[in-house]
């Protein structure tokens, strides 16, 4: 009985500290903040490669807004979750990573189902073996074509602003009673 009661309470505090990392009212509110710093490094970018002439400009803008948008949130969970109550170096890389993956992963998944909708058309009959080989690649290739040229938009300003981002969401994890 003893191990039960242990690994109930286990299961406890871990039920605990996720529901204490899940973002609130104040911490939505900065993921459009996230979504626009991170349309801002893809627009910066572009302006540097291509002086911002491209057609597609305003749905790349989109989509990297979306992107960051959309990953703030579980980003935030994430990083409360495995840098509660920690020191300021262990907050500031769960922060860093966290931040930086779902940005990243989203960004790509975002861009996959865009690609996958171009390429439609031409694949086979839905739910088939043959249709779902072909989501399978397209949306692998998507995801490597992004990794490939998407990624070094993030990285002119996007770099600073994760930085930035980091040190700010860890000095607030050290100061929130509710996150201890």
């Amino acid at each position: 009985m003893p191990a039960h009661d242990g690994r109930v309470n286990a299961m406890r505090r871990l039920g605990d500290r996720a529901w204490q990392s899940l973002p609130r009212g104040r911490d939505q509110l900065f993921a459009p903040l996230w979504g626009i710093a991170m349309a801002l490094s893809l627009a910066l970018s572009l302006q540097l490669r291509v002086e911002g002439l491209t057609s597609h400009r305003p749905a790349l803008l989109l989509l990297y807004f979306c992107g960051g948008a959309f990953a703030w949130p579980p980003a935030i969970f994430l990083m409360r979750f495995l840098g509660t109550a920690r020191r300021f170096e262990v907050r500031f890389a769960a922060a860093f990573l966290c931040l930086s993956v779902l940005t990243i992963g989203v960004t790509a998944g975002l861009f996959a189902i865009v690609y996958r909708n171009f390429y439609a058309e031409w694949h086979g009959d839905p739910f088939t073996v043959l249709w779902f080989f072909q989501l399978a690649f397209t949306s692998a290739s998507a995801i490597y074509q992004f990794a490939v040229i998407g990624l070094g938009h993030l990285l002119p300003l996007g770099f600073v602003f994760l930085v930035a981002a980091s040190c700010w969401q860890s000095a607030r994890m050290a100061e929130s009673p509710a996150l201890r």
